[in-house]
């Protein structure tokens, strides 16, 4: 198969592919990686993917816990602060992973990174698709377009963008310190609507700074001073418009997208980068199991499952963007009750469930009992984490000996079954007599209560 884009995404869906025994060529258009931070923050869910790639204690050296997220006025006193627990949030210099990924892509037998080659046009067959690249035709019974917001896999798979929120321009601004500086070190954000910004410390000496452009000039200097980073070497400074966008079609027969070539969305909640991966760990057991043999249409799974999720969080983050950054006097007295109440319900309750569908067996009506959430995590005694102990494919946990009659699993696959004494708890939602995990650590469905 063929993944299209060697950034994060396209490297992850790469390693994700390769570990079940596929063979995978990705190709990059650049000949070297670009060498400049883009993504700086990863939630826990998206680094459980980084995980299941094989890389999480080279993640681990290279990133540093987020420390939480604090709202300040325009004069930069403190609205509201919520600190985040362990493991909920990381901070990293994008080069960093990508650097890692590259590495572990060039050490998993079967996977191929080919640069400097761009592809011109992808198109569908009966069994795959043919990529037209600068050098070569290739054909591959499954294509990824992981090839970013201008992506030539979406164009033809067809279909446009929905556009979700009006575009909105940033001055970003990545800083090198000469020592620590002296912040608070999560996440700064200033509801300010004359000049809403953002800075936080990264990892290391490297900080990132963003302003929001208006039609008054920014000033730099002065800007970045309310930080006491105006002594900082600037490393990169660019204008990024946001856009807030999801593709119509995901999917053209075997040719399916991923990441900024499905969705783009504003940076207010940090998930940008997050739900590509997300795409490529629910769309990698899917593609593996169409190969061993399951019905084509559970490719249709990705769509439907994908595109919901990410549109929620696309516009909750604009929502929230708003909100911190909008109106004027009259907003500004009510952005401080309502800045306590919407950061809290966003780091406490995790990203949206996935809607009901095939493989998403939630009640039509009623709590949805866990079905759909990613199962929570958890360190077992001798320190192994529960997800490696799910093993990379279906899993079945169970609180007696009977194991339940389940509907036969795509491509024949047969859930490791694990019994529930020998597990921490996972919280009352997951108390039942049996919990079918998926490839990708979704919650499937629930037996009955014990």
């Amino acid at each position: 198969m063929i993944v299209v884009g060697a950034g994060p995404v396209g490297l992850t869906a790469a390693l994700l592919l390769g570990r079940r025994g596929h063979e995978v060529r990705v190709l990059e258009r650049r000949p070297e990686p670009p060498g400049v931070p883009r993504a700086v923050h990863l939630d826990g869910e998206a680094v459980r993917v980084l995980a299941d790639a094989g890389v999480a204690t080279g993640f681990a050296a290279v990133s540093a816990p987020g420390a939480g997220l604090r709202l300040l006025d325009a004069d930069h006193r403190v609205l509201a602060e919520f600190p985040r627990g362990p493991g909920a949030a990381s901070m990293f210099h994008q080069p960093d992973l990508e650097e890692l990924l590259r590495t572990a892509v060039g050490r998993t037998p079967g996977v191929v990174l080919e640069t400097g080659v761009e592809v011109t046009a992808v198109h569908r067959t009966r069994r795959g698709a043919r990529v037209v690249t600068d050098r070569s035709e290739l054909t591959a019974d499954v294509v990824l377009g992981c090839d970013g917001a201008r992506s030539t896999v979406a164009g033809a798979v067809g279909g446009g963008q929905r556009r979700l929120a009006r575009p909105d321009r940033w001055y970003v601004v990545d800083l090198l310190a000469d020592e620590p500086l002296p912040v608070w070190p999560g996440v700064h954000q200033v509801c300010d609507p004359d000049r809403a910004a953002t800075f936080m410390p990264v990892t290391g000496l490297r900080y990132r700074a963003e302003f929001r452009l208006t039609d008054r000039p920014l000033d730099l200097t002065a800007e970045l001073a309310r930080f006491g980073a105006q002594d900082c070497e600037v490393v990169r400074a660019t204008e990024y418009t946001y856009g807030a966008r999801v593709a119509r079609r995901w999917r053209s027969g075997r040719v399916l997208l991923c990441g900024d070539a499905a969705h783009l969305t504003p940076p207010f909640i940090g998930q940008g980068l997050g739900l590509g991966l997300r795409d490529a760990h629910q769309l990698a057991w899917k593609v593996d199991a169409v190969l061993a043999g399951a019905p084509e249409s559970l490719l249709d799974t990705h769509r439907t499952e994908r595109a919901a999720h990410a549109v929620a969080l696309i516009r909750l983050a604009a929502l929230t963007g708003w909100l911190m950054t909008a109106g004027g006097p009259r907003a500004a007295r009510l952005r401080r009750p309502v800045a306590r109440a919407l950061p809290r319900t966003l780091l406490a309750a995790g990203t949206p469930a996935l809607r009901r569908g095939p493989w998403v067996d939630r009640p039509r009506i009623g709590p949805s009992r866990g079905v759909g959430r990613l199962l929570p995590t958890a360190v077992l005694r001798g320190g192994r984490r529960l997800d490696d102990v799910l093993g990379p494919g279906w899993a079945l946990l169970v609180c007696t000996t009977e194991v339940p009659d389940l509907p036969a699993l795509p491509g024949g696959a047969r859930p490791r079954v694990l019994h529930r004494g020998a597990l921490p708890d996972l919280g009352p939602a997951l108390r039942d007599r049996w919990v079918l995990v998926r490839p990708d650590r979704v919650v499937a469905a629930v037996g009955p209560r014990a």
